[in-house]
């Protein structure tokens, strides 16, 4: 079988499982995308794109859409929670900083503007909505899929695309791999004009304080709203099938008492209903078993606070749409032996990276002095992961440069 008539059956139809189709379609590969859900929609309030991910997206001839519904962050800064004050600083699009560094932009988009692209670009042919897995049989080398309406597909390869609590990883690896962090999260999008205390509005920020941080950037077209996330220690275990718990109306609010008025501004103009609990995927022994293999936050997901979620979950889709354009079905052992070595170390040393940022941006404000000469160092500790450059990386003999 050529790698042209293949039959990819993708499970998932958010940002991994869109641009995984954009990317097979690139190299004159079909797929048919498999949602759940009966209408195309990210759930969340916004993304950060890096350079590692919107070069990628530039070459999808997605790039310019995403621009033009997105801010580019004039600075990063990392604050002081209670007093405010500037303890690291660099610049992204001020002076052209980032992009003459990465060769690419850093946008911060509403998910629904990032779906909006990704699904225009893919358009409805091959899009089945509705579609919920409820089953996988592998038999001489095809996969069933089975769906909650009574509908089965076949398929020669299947695609786990379908988030962190990835209903493909519970089919082939037999248990659930989520672990929860310990840390949960309040978030929210406010309007710029509602926040007459926050400095540098157009900035991605981190506010630092014990026990706590709130990451906030612009976004939008003219960045004229802020999204934030604002994590918390707590509770210490959970237990909500779900993954997010009900709250009292002024939980929120206490777990960010007595810090800078522009945090107290943010996390009180919207209310809070639930908090959000953080969890990881502990690492797997394979991404894939038979025929099927995942990508994205079904394998690998982390923390947010590296930023890296849906940047390497883009640079999984075009990594294994390569390999599945090159290899075939007939060579998927050796695609898939390529695939690991070029995916698992990346994203499980910037997954525990993120677990351990969560530790600096909590550490008490007697500490900040060390805190900034760590946060000094950003660019040259982390800036590997937004050098980073997928397709290259798939040219090259070698495993690509961590850390």
């Amino acid at each position: 079988m050529t790698a042209a008539r293949l039959r990819i059956g993708i499970v998932g139809g958010g940002v991994g499982g869109l641009t995984l189709a954009l990317a097979l379609r690139r190299r004159g590969l079909a797929a048919d995308v498999y949602e759940q859900a009966s209408e195309l929609r990210e759930i969340g309030a916004a993304v950060a794109l890096s350079a590692n991910a919107t070069r990628e997206l530039e070459r999808l001839g997605c790039l310019d859409g995403i621009v033009a519904a997105s801010t580019e962050p004039s600075e990063l800064i990392w604050r002081g929670g209670r007093d405010g004050l500037r303890v690291a600083a660099f610049p992204v699009a001020k002076g052209g900083a980032y992009r003459a560094r990465f060769g690419a932009p850093y946008c911060g988009i509403h998910r629904a503007d990032l779906q909006r692209v990704l699904g225009g670009a893919h358009g409805p042919d091959r899009l089945h909505l509705g579609h919920r897995l409820v089953g996988l049989t592998e038999t001489n080398g095809v996969v069933r899929l089975d769906f909650a309406n009574g509908l089965s597909a076949d398929a020669d390869i299947v695609v786990g695309a379908d988030g962190i609590r990835s209903r493909v990883r519970r089919l082939i690896a037999g248990e659930e791999r989520a672990a929860y962090s310990g840390t949960s999260a309040f978030r929210g999008i406010v309007p710029v004009a509602d926040l007459p205390s926050l400095p540098d509005p157009q900035a991605i920020q981190f506010w630092m304080g014990p026990g706590a941080h709130l990451l906030h950037y612009a976004i939008g077209a003219s960045g004229q709203d802020v999204n934030f996330f604002a994590v918390v220690e707590g509770p210490p275990a959970w237990t909500h099938e779900n993954w997010v718990a009900p709250i009292g109306p002024d939980e929120a609010a206490r777990a960010f008492a007595g810090w800078h008025p522009a945090v107290v501004e943010m996390v009180g103009a919207v209310p809070h209903a639930v908090r959000w609990g953080l969890f990881t995927v502990r690492p797997l022994q394979s991404w894939r078993r038979g025929r099927t293999v995942l990508l994205g936050d079904a394998a690998h997901a982390m923390l947010p606070h590296q930023g890296q979620g849906a940047n390497t979950t883009i640079e999984d889709a075009v990594t294994l749409a390569e390999l599945l354009a090159a290899y075939g079905a007939e060579r998927f052992d050796e695609a898939m032996q390529r695939y690991h070595a070029l995916r698992r170390v990346r994203t499980r040393v910037i997954q525990r990276s993120s677990w351990a940022t969560n530790t600096v941006l909590h550490l008490p404000d007697d500490a900040i002095a060390g805190r900034a000469e760590s946060l000094a160092r950003f660019p040259e500790r982390f800036g590997w992961i937004h050098e980073f450059d997928a397709s290259a990386a798939m040219a090259s003999r070698h495993a690509p440069r961590i850390g």
